[in-house]
């Protein structure tokens, strides 16, 4: 509840209404992408890979979640896999921005995780924060990206926002939040196909 502030004895309407849009948080909705049609242990983060065959079992699950919500605005990484999902849902028409992409892997896209032969990679295991994957990035620099897009996301008036997106971007935006530490993002925060995530931003 808002109160007036002290020692205002006429309080105009319009103004109350103002104040009252202004401190009222933005509710952000992040949708990771269903099931994909990709081999185990196949490291694949911006490659473009297809959903699985049980599609459209598990974006009906996801779509009934959304049912019933007004977004204002609606956002899909640019990966078939959300805006597939993106389309089930009732949202063809979502804009496509590449800062809601994957972490990039770079030249391990693609390779299973065995066959990668790069120095870099025991590096990067060590350090996965901090150390980019070789011609990709880093986690920390998906942290900034996803950052970008939420400052972004601020400076508009948008009060429901939706956007399907991935795991690693999830994870990223609970992190840009405080939410949770980075160095826990992954093993303390479980991400699951289609699951649906909601976070408020001041």
């Amino acid at each position: 509840m808002l109160v007036p502030p002290r020692g205002i004895h006429r309080w105009d309407a319009d103004s109350f209404a103002t104040i009252n849009q202004q401190s009222q948080e933005m509710k952000l909705t992040l949708v990771r992408h269903t099931s994909v049609d990709c081999k185990p242990n196949v490291c694949y983060g911006q490659t473009d890979v297809d959903v699985a065959h049980s599609f459209p079992q598990e974006a009906e699950k996801v779509r009934l979640q959304l049912e019933g919500t007004a977004f204002d605005a609606v956002f899909s990484s640019p990966l078939q896999r959300c805006s597939k999902l993106a389309a089930y849902c009732g949202y063809p028409q979502a804009i496509n921005d590449k800062r809601l992409m994957e972490l990039n892997f770079g030249d391990w896209e693609g390779i299973p995780w065995n066959e990668i032969n790069d120095p870099n990679l025991d590096r990067w295991y060590l350090d996965w924060i901090n150390t980019p994957t070789t011609n990709g990035e880093s986690f920390a620099e998906q942290v900034e990206r996803v950052k970008n897009f939420l400052g972004g996301l601020k400076a508009t008036t948008h009060d429901q926002v939706l956007a399907f997106t991935h795991a690693g971007v999830i994870r990223a935006t609970a992190v840009a939040l405080g939410l949770i530490d980075i160095d826990l993002s992954f093993s303390d925060y479980s991400v699951e196909y289609g699951d649906i995530k909601s976070f408020d931003l001041p």
